[in-house]
């Protein structure tokens, strides 16, 4: 299942054209559904639902919970967990819970709403519901302020403030249960923003980053922390910040990440020997599993 209805469309279906295409190069029969109004029908006698959407509808639980209802298998993790992870603050506060290290937060509904008291830039401003950093704004001086706010109001009715932590920026793979190797992200130039992550030779990927064993152990556990959090499951990616301290703090949990063969989960699994073909493979055979286990009960 690809594309969909999300503004994050235009990712999905390059993710979904290139697990389709590994998953019949495997011999399995595919067909790819695009439920571009929300809606699809599934071809009869479908096994396994393999999710390759990105963004709302896709990764908010929405249609984890049709596929349920419709008692048909799929990849990654389920309803609530899904809807958790999509949503920052929902997120923030499960960390925080579990004592799982994250930045300084705060939530704003209003682009009227001046300056936080009690805070220094730089800042990082999200919306509360989107991914692929869709809408994600720097802030560096409080000029930049209300147009910021603005800007990242677009895209959701509230967003999330959060303090800018000044370091490595990472994303660890989990995979039934296991933290792949750390993968560090750095931008040539400003943040990890749209134009960055998606522009071809905007961003250098290291994997596995270059970090001594200690601190390559807390940015891991620091992943595996935000993913049962969330109540994850199966496989995700989490982004971690890492101070020059070494300590590591959860930014967010992408539930279903990327997956076209330079994404970033596919650089993690083939740094543990897991090529791209037999990542796709482990998430279908993850999902059957699941389904035989509930049948036997």
């Amino acid at each position: 299942m690809l594309g969909g209805p999300s503004a994050e469309r235009a990712v999905s279906l390059v993710t979904g054209a290139a697990v389709a295409r590994a998953l019949r190069s495997l011999g399995h029969v595919v067909w790819e559904v695009d439920p571009k109004e929300g809606r699809f029908e599934l071809p009869a006698g479908t096994d396994v639902v393999f999710l390759a959407l990105h963004g709302t509808y896709g990764e908010d639980g929405t249609v984890q919970e049709q596929l349920e209802m419709l008692g048909v298998p799929y990849t990654g993790c389920g309803p609530e967990s899904s809807r958790v992870a999509f949503d920052k603050v929902a997120t923030k506060k499960r960390c925080i819970a579990e004592g799982v290290p994250t930045p300084r937060y705060l939530v704003v509904k209003d682009p009227a709403v001046p300056w936080p008291k009690g805070w220094e830039p730089p800042v990082v401003v999200k919306p509360v519901r989107q991914g692929s950093s869709v809408g994600l704004q720097f802030v560096d001086t409080v000029g930049q302020w209300p147009t910021a706010l603005n800007e990242a109001l677009k895209f959701d009715s509230e967003v999330v403030v959060e303090e800018r932590i000044v370091g490595r920026e990472t994303t660890v793979g989990i995979l039934d249960g296991v933290a792949l190797p750390v993968v560090e992200v750095r931008p040539k130039q400003g943040g990890y923003d749209y134009a960055n992550k998606y522009t071809a030779g905007k961003t250098e990927y290291f994997c596995p980053a270059t970090f001594d064993e200690l601190t390559t152990r807390r940015i891991q556990a620091a992943g595996m922390g935000g993913f049962r959090a969330v109540g994850g499951r199966d496989y995700a990616r989490v982004d971690v910040m890492v101070r020059p301290s070494g300590e590591a703090l959860v930014l967010e949990v992408n539930t279903l990440p990327g997956m076209t063969e330079t994404s970033l989960l596919p650089k993690a699994a083939a740094a543990a020997g897991i090529d791209y073909g037999q990542l796709c493979q482990r998430m279908v055979d993850l999902a059957m599993c699941r389904e035989t286990a509930l049948m036997k009960r």
